[in-house]
């Protein structure tokens, strides 16, 4: 679960929460809260333990003040850190539920020493003797993701398993954490409200708390040492009060550095397997991508006829492309002149057939020019005949009158 957090008058945040136990199934991706009322969820619930994870200056101790719903923890509105060391702190819920809240230091960042980490991480494991229910991730929203922050990440997968499985666990549950002094009573009571809902699914799907091994060993190891404690106070008569207080001291001490020298052996074993298990992904990634290059210089080789053929192909291709288009443009060209030359034809034609028809025209006007001719001859011809025999019939009248006169003569 993953949740976003404004710190007291500091900067936002999220808050991721995830189960730390495998289990095969998870709450619906979408991120939304169970709606369960508040009163039946929570009655007769035992007591739930929450760890706070995250870089330094995130706002854990004021996230883990606003779950406990009072200022549990030393926390002020800056970027740098100001837990110290591994912190427990309790709030008893109005349905009687105790839940318990662990805050932390930078455990995870890239300064501390692995002894300081190795002696936190101890601690941690001391304050939860009765397992861990739930570990909130606490990421700042106003920043990118810190090298500190995956460092972290990087730590839990070594911690608690891998990383990709803790991410997954998540299933995208997120919860808004608003821990502004200023913010409402019933705002502060429905985030702890919507926080603890996912806390109990994840509790459900688990069933238990976890607890890793070395869980069970500091269990084991602080009996040890109850028993020799046991041992050192019945011998209370035989010692000064110094000398038992100095074998206590001692004794205390040596525990303490069994621990320690358990724990830094835990991770640097843990650490030398991730290691070599990276390397190996790593060399196995590289025969892998050798491989490839090899497969791909041969196909590479094999290919290169075939694309010099289709290159080959593609040049004539594009060749007889453009041959077609130059044929095709010529035939255009040629259609275009065939076209003119017929409407040249056409048109020399209709002139020929106008000029023709105008012949005609003037012969046929020629032609009544002349019969008008003829037909004026033919007047003229027929007036000459008249005329004749006008004059014909003149000169016979003449002779006829010229005889008549002879004749007078004579008688």
């Amino acid at each position: 679960m993953v949740s976003e957090s404004l710190l007291e008058d500091g900067p936002v945040s999220k808050v991721g929460l995830t189960e730390l136990q495998k289990v095969s199934e998870y709450l619906p991706k979408n991120g939304s809260v169970l709606e369960v009322p508040c009163d039946s969820r929570l009655e007769q619930k035992p007591a739930r333990t929450l760890l706070l994870v995250g870089r330094s200056g995130n706002g854990k101790s004021a996230t883990g003040n606003s779950i406990l719903g009072r200022r549990a923890f030393n926390s002020r509105g800056r970027a740098s850190g100001v837990t110290t060391a591994c912190e427990l702190q309790n709030s008893t819920l109005p349905n009687g539920q105790i839940l318990n809240v662990i805050d932390t230091p930078g455990l995870f960042s890239l300064s501390p020493s692995t002894e300081f980490t190795c002696r936190e991480i101890l601690r941690c494991f001391s304050l939860s003797k009765e397992g861990i229910d739930a570990v909130l991730l606490v990421f700042s929203l106003r920043n990118r993701l810190t090298e500190e922050e995956k460092s972290s990440l990087f730590a839990l997968k070594i911690l608690f398993g891998l990383m990709m499985e803790i991410i997954k666990t998540c299933s995208d549950r997120k919860v808004l954490f608003r821990n502004r002094s200023n913010a409402s009573e019933s705002q502060k009571a429905k985030q702890v409200d919507e926080l603890l809902n996912y806390v109990e699914e994840v509790a459900r799907l688990n069933g238990k708390p976890y607890m890793s091994d070395l869980s069970h060993e500091i269990m084991e190891n602080e009996a040890a040492f109850q028993i020799k404690q046991k041992k050192i106070l019945e011998m209370k008569g035989w010692y000064s009060k110094q000398e038992m207080l100095l074998m206590k001291k001692d004794m205390e001490r040596s525990f303490e550095n069994e621990q320690l020298r358990h724990m830094m052996e835990r991770v640097e074993t843990q650490l030398r397997e991730t290691k070599e298990s990276l390397e190996q992904k790593l060399n196995e990634e590289k025969a892998a991508r050798r491989e490839l290059e090899i497969r791909a210089k041969e196909a590479e080789e094999k290919s290169s006829d075939v694309v010099k053929k289709l290159n080959e192909e593609q040049a004539v291709r594009l060749q007889m492309e453009r041959r077609a288009y130059e044929v095709e443009k010529l035939n255009h060209e040629q259609a275009t002149r065939l076209q003119m030359a017929r409407s040249a034809y056409e048109v020399e034609k209709l002139n020929h057939e106008e000029a023709k028809r105008l012949q005609m025209v003037r012969s046929a006007q020629e032609v009544e020019k002349l019969e008008a001719a003829r037909l004026q001859m033919v007047r003229s011809a027929d007036e000459v005949k008249k005329l004749k025999e006008e004059l014909e019939k003149a000169k016979k009248l003449a002779n006829d009158l010229k005889n008549s006169k002879k004749r007078c003569i004579i008688m």
